[in-house]
């Protein structure tokens, strides 16, 4: 009984976790959509964008790093070369990959573009955890229909919200020409020469560039979110994870824009700006990318990549608060659609713990004379769960 009741208790525990870790998740999604409201106010796409970024990250740094060595002093493990290449991964596609090729793509395309091919990060994800064994999916069960249907359910709400407008809801449409209006490419940092002109000889032109650095972007946050989880799971220390990999992202950023900028003026800010950089260090990037971490752990890569596509609806809200932009039909519809989507997996996630607490607890109750027998029933159960059989032999004792 007292194993029953501490499986139990640690199950409810869980759940609390589980449920805090959805509720941060759509707290990301509204921070990074108050991020683009605040620097396409104060930005103006007036300071180069990689100089931005740099200093963004700089600043997550600076606060991620003592936060992380004052709390998790006793979870942080011994640094080796396993855990250093992970990092270092990590750095590379989440923090540096992700932001510079978004940058690149928008410059080359457009922003609804760009919009139109975020959603390919839930499916890479999907993907990927699936291949890495970090997320089980049996089609043959309703769970694992729910999973795969919600991913598509969610991703088609993002394409609506990006490819379909509609009529104005709520607000008037001239507001929203003069918001695009202020967006252009000035700001947009131009890659080494050898580098376009390599793919210039292949016969790319900018805009096939610019899908490429966009899918780019798409694959390193997909792979960012794949290999965390793993890595989460063997270094419990969620805020070191995050620091370290700010520390790998920012040198690659430093030494890049160290190439890629031609004037020192690039570098000066101006007031709002300064505050629009404060923002994005410290909401949009060390919160941000700290509650993200500990969601991945909690929840897994593919449920975490899935809020992705409601941050243009949260973008969206808050124009219409705060820069009084339009929402349209399509917003709407591809917002329920994405809430939808969202449910279908959580449930099946939530189904899938149900299924697995109970095989827990069965084994917890089982008498110890029967415990033998009883461990490999359930783990040859298991193993044709995941292979998609349905036949049992007979185990006899």
């Amino acid at each position: 009984m007292k194993s029953i009741s501490a499986a139990m208790a640690s199950s409810a525990a869980n759940g609390g976790d589980v449920w805090r870790a959805h509720m941060a998740m759509a707290a990301v999604q509204v921070f990074n959509g108050g991020y683009h409201v605040i620097t396409k106010v104060a930005l103006n796409v007036g300071v180069n964008q990689l100089v931005f970024c740099v200093y963004r990250d700089l600043l997550a740094l600076s606060i991620l790093a003592p936060v992380a060595y004052a709390r998790e002093k006793r979870l942080r493990l011994p640094l080796n070369r396993r855990f250093i290449t992970a990092f270092f991964f990590l750095g590379l596609t989440g923090i540096f990959g992700n932001q510079l090729l978004f940058l690149l793509g928008l410059g080359y395309t457009n922003p609804t573009y760009a919009a139109a091919v975020q959603p390919a990060i839930p499916v890479f994800t999907f993907i990927l955890a699936a291949v890495m064994g970090t997320e089980t999916v049996n089609l043959r069960k309703n769970e694992g229909q729910a999973k795969l249907g919600g991913t598509v359910v969610c991703v088609c709400g993002a394409i609506l919200m990006a490819m379909f407008r509609g009529p104005v809801l709520f607000g008037y449409k001239e507001l929203d020409f003069a918001a695009h209006n202020e967006i252009s490419a000035k700001g947009q940092p131009e890659p080494a020469g050898w580098l376009i002109s390599s793919f210039l000889d292949l016969g790319f032109d900018n805009w096939n560039l610019g899908v490429l650095c966009l899918l780019g972007n798409c694959m390193c946050m997909a792979t960012y979110l794949a290999i965390q989880a793993p890595l989460l799971a063997k270094y419990p220390a969620s805020i070191s994870v995050t620091a370290y990999s700010y520390f790998f992202g920012c040198l690659f950023m430093v030494v890049t824009a160290f190439f890629m900028t031609n004037e020192s003026t690039d570098w000066n800010l101006t007031r709002s700006e300064v505050f629009a950089v404060c923002y994005a260090g410290v909401i949009a990037s060390a919160l941000n990318y700290g509650l993200l971490t500990w969601s991945n752990k909690t929840l897994g890569p593919a449920l975490v990549a899935l809020y992705n596509p409601l941050q243009p609806a949260a973008s969206a809200f808050l124009s219409r608060i705060f820069l009084g932009s339009p929402i349209y039909l399509g917003s709407i519809l591809g917002g329920l659609l994405i809430i939808a989507g969202l449910y279908l997996v959580t449930w099946a996630s939530y189904r899938e713990r149900q299924v697995a607490m109970t095989i827990g607890i069965s084994k917890s109750s089982e008498p110890l004379i029967n415990r033998d027998s009883s461990i490999n029933k359930i783990s040859y159960q298991l193993g044709h769960i995941f292979s998609g059989s349905t036949s049992i032999p007979k185990i006899t004792d």
